[in-house]
């Protein structure tokens, strides 16, 4: 006879469900990925992972090679204060990617390879979230999945917005990990360790989301377990994560004021808000939205589409025994809700703009919802009305797609009909071989709609078609030494020369200087410095205006030096196409005109007629009624020697970001700005032979760091609390 089955087997073969299906959902995003490729290589190597990641990946891992913090990079100029944009400077997985991108040479290979590990972690944490609120292992896979493979996320997140991407792979984990610890299950340094990862992403979308994410979970919880000590731990657990986000966020909310994200209003502009009937319109695969945005009304990609099956789905729920768990799953809701109104408007909230890109946490919320619901209450009773029911929601989805985008009704009618089949599909497998069986086929289904959603939406209308390899791009490129400034604007390349051998073999945007390991003040910044910004005219991409010429060559009023001078350039690069005259005029006094064969037809360059200036003196530009001679530079310090009988001023080549200070011989003295831009030093009068030290720090890096110790410290608290409770739960059964 066979060996009875005990509690302590039965365990075992659920645990081993549990990881069955967490590597079938694992396989399942890679599945998903190979899809993806097949319709689009370049999928995950598009706009802002190419124009931006990638090459700050690049830049950022050489410093840290060199035994250098990257904080600040002078010579970049508005893209050169890692503390303000994307940077991830205090994430370690991030330094990991940075460390390892120089040794790459194919960047959309490894933007792909990083992204695909990512959607996996994601996947995996919705798997998590959903085993949370006690669904089966099975439908949880579904749901994790679906979720990489759902519009918003597949077309934007993970094609594009690489910090969205991974911001949202470590929320999903701290969600389960905050469910887990309230309910008992779990201990606070799991919570605390996601959600610091989430925070340190430095985006502040995943912020956000992560702290009404922890609001939904409280709220959830007190309904269902009615109790507020486990709501209290999380909430102390939650503050010990934000003490030690400081550190990432201080240094950009203490130099907004200088920087175009100044502003805290609230702006409702209907740009990127998702009206609610688009955002509902989530299981039709060929939807096309229709609100506003870069590319008129009705969009290209279906991003609103969640999952092919959630809508349908709701059918075969048994709504009367589900009701019984509302209490239990009311976070889920309540966080679905808000997200949903969030989509909606406003346009602008302070920094948090463009209100599209919370549909991934929508996404989240219902495929949670729905699937969990599957797994407790789903059924097939009754299945005639049943069925007839999904067939209507099926065609309310269709009417609302067809409503959005008429053009496309063929294409419309043809989903409607894969879905409806797909459905049938699944209720027979389910009946005949199982629910286990019938969801490896809602998952399978997901690999075609994706191919078919990617092709469908080539050309992408995202994509910069920026070089992948970057020995090649280095070859094709002119080997320009020392410090360039590149007057370009993007929107005058054509199509037809976004390539090697046409513009990218002699022009750079966004971040594809630092790909190439040339030093260019050109670079992507989506916090820009407002004063430098206006005063070149230069915009995020670095494209500048028609009058930046000008501009770069006019002297500044009260130092007489030039733009170009005073920020220690050694080549100005035209672009020809916005400057096609300029070459034919006498060069600038001071700089000569040099022929660079092969790339005539797209640039013109400038140089300086006595040979480089960026390492003549420091960071020395200019000087008033003072003598200065530099002493030594890093990125951070300036030490120079400085002598003023009457007194007189200093200019640095360093953009004036909140965070210097300034002592001469130990003395600590103000400091002030040039054109609102560039670092200043008023020298007292009588100064002979004097120490100047000049350094940055990040804005409210002490404060950060403090913050971070005492985040750290609070966790350790609370998981000795956790760990002499759970002693004294195991130590009372024994007891009595």
């Amino acid at each position: 006879m066979p060996a009875a089955t005990g509690p302590d087997d039965l365990q075992r073969a659920a645990r081993r469900n549990v990881y069955l299906w967490g590597l079938i959902t694992a396989v399942g995003v890679v599945l998903g990925y190979v899809a993806v490729l097949l319709a689009n290589a370049r999928h995950f190597y598009t706009d802002d992972t190419e124009s931006q990641y990638t090459g700050l990946w690049v830049g950022l891992g050489h410093a840290l090679r060199d035994g250098t913090f990257p904080v600040l990079v002078p010579e970049r100029w508005m893209s050169g204060n890692n503390t303000m944009d994307d940077a991830g400077l205090f994430n370690p997985p991030q330094l990991l990617i940075d460390l390892i991108a120089p040794s790459v040479d194919n960047m959309a290979l490894y933007a792909t390879v990083v992204k695909l590990i990512f959607a996996i972690i994601a996947a995996l944490g919705v798997y998590r979230i959903c085993l949370a609120y006690g669904g089966k292992p099975a439908w949880s896979a579904v749901a994790g999945v679906a979720f990489p493979l759902s519009g918003f996320f597949l077309f934007f997140d993970e094609a594009s917005w690489m910090t969205a991407l991974t911001g949202t792979a470590w929320l999903v984990h701290a969600w389960a990990s905050s469910v887990r610890y309230t309910r008992g299950q779990g201990g606070p340094i799991p919570v605390f360790v996601y959600l610091y990862l989430t925070i340190s992403t430095q985006y502040i979308f995943p912020a956000v989301e992560a702290a009404l994410m922890l609001l939904a979970v409280a709220v959830g919880e007190i309904i269902y377990q009615r109790k507020w000590w486990p709501v209290l731990r999380l909430a102390v657990v939650g503050g010990c994560a934000g003490l030690a986000g400081l550190l990432t966020f201080l240094p950009s909310m203490l130099s907004a004021k200088v920087t175009w994200r100044g502003t805290m209003e609230i702006i409702n502009d209907q740009f990127l808000t998702v009206p609610w009937s688009e955002s509902l319109n989530a299981s039709l695969p060929s939807t096309h939205p229709a609100f506003t945005s870069w590319w008129g009304y009705v969009q290209p990609m279906p991003v609103t589409y969640i999952a092919w099956f959630l809508i349908p789905a709701l059918a075969f729920i048994d709504w009367r025994r589900a009701k019984d768990s509302w209490r239990e799953l009311f976070g889920v809701a309540f966080f679905a809700v808000m997200m949903l109104m969030w989509a909606a408007g406003p346009g602008s909230i302070g920094p948090l703009r463009w209100p599209v890109r919370v549909l991934p946490m929508l996404a989240i919320g219902l495929l949670v919802l729905v699937c969990v619901l599957l797994a407790r209450y789903g059924t097939t009773r009754d299945l005639k009305n049943r069925g007839i029911a999904a067939g209507v929601l099926i065609l309310l989805l269709w009417v609302r797609t067809f409503s959005a985008d008429p053009h496309d009704v063929v294409w419309h009618v043809l989903a409607a009909v894969a879905v409806f089949a797909l459905g049938a599909a699944v209720l027979w497998l389910g009946r005949v071989k199982g629910i286990a069986v019938a969801c490896v086929l809602v998952i399978v289904a997901m690999f075609p709609i994706a191919f078919f959603q990617v092709q469908a939406a080539q050309p992408t209308p995202m994509t910069w078609n920026l070089p992948t390899n970057r020995s090649e791009a280095k070859a094709a490129f002119p080997d320009f030494p020392g410090n360039t400034l590149q007057l370009a604007e993007r929107g005058l390349v054509q199509p037809e020369d976004k390539s090697l051998e046409g513009a990218y073999g002699s022009l750079v945007f966004g971040n594809y200087a630092k790909s190439l390991e040339l030093s260019y003040v050109n670079g992507y910044t989506p916090t820009g410095h407002f004063y430098f910004g206006e005063l070149l005219c230069m915009r995020w991409d670095s494209s500048v205006c028609p009058d930046a010429f000008r501009r770069m060559f006019t002297p500044e009023k009260t130092t007489e030096r030039t733009l170009v001078d005073l920020m220690k350039l050694d080549r100005v690069v035209l672009q020809r196409a916005l400057f096609p005259d300029a070459r034919n005029q006498p060069a600038p006094d001071g700089w000569k005109w040099v022929d660079y064969p092969g790339h005539e037809q797209f640039i013109s360059v400038l140089e300086r007629a006595d040979g480089p200036i960026s390492t003549v003196n420091g960071r020395v530009s200019a000087t008033k009624n003072v003598t200065a001679a530099s002493i030594s530079e890093t990125d951070t310090t300036s030490r120079v020697r400085v002598s003023s009988p009457s007194g007189g001023r200093v200019v640095f080549a360093r953009l004036g970001w909140p965070g210097y200070r300034v002592t001469i011989d130990g003395k600590q003295i103000p400091i002030t700005t040039v054109a609102k831009s560039f670092v200043a030093v008023d020298i007292p009068a009588g100064t002979q032979n004097a120490e100047l030290v000049l350094t940055w720090r990040p804005p409210g890096w002490k404060i950060g760091i403090a913050a971070l110790a005492a985040g750290v410290i609070g966790t350790g608290v609370l998981q000795w609390l956790y760990v002499r409770s759970r002693r004294r739960a195991k130590a009372q059964p024994a007891a009595m």
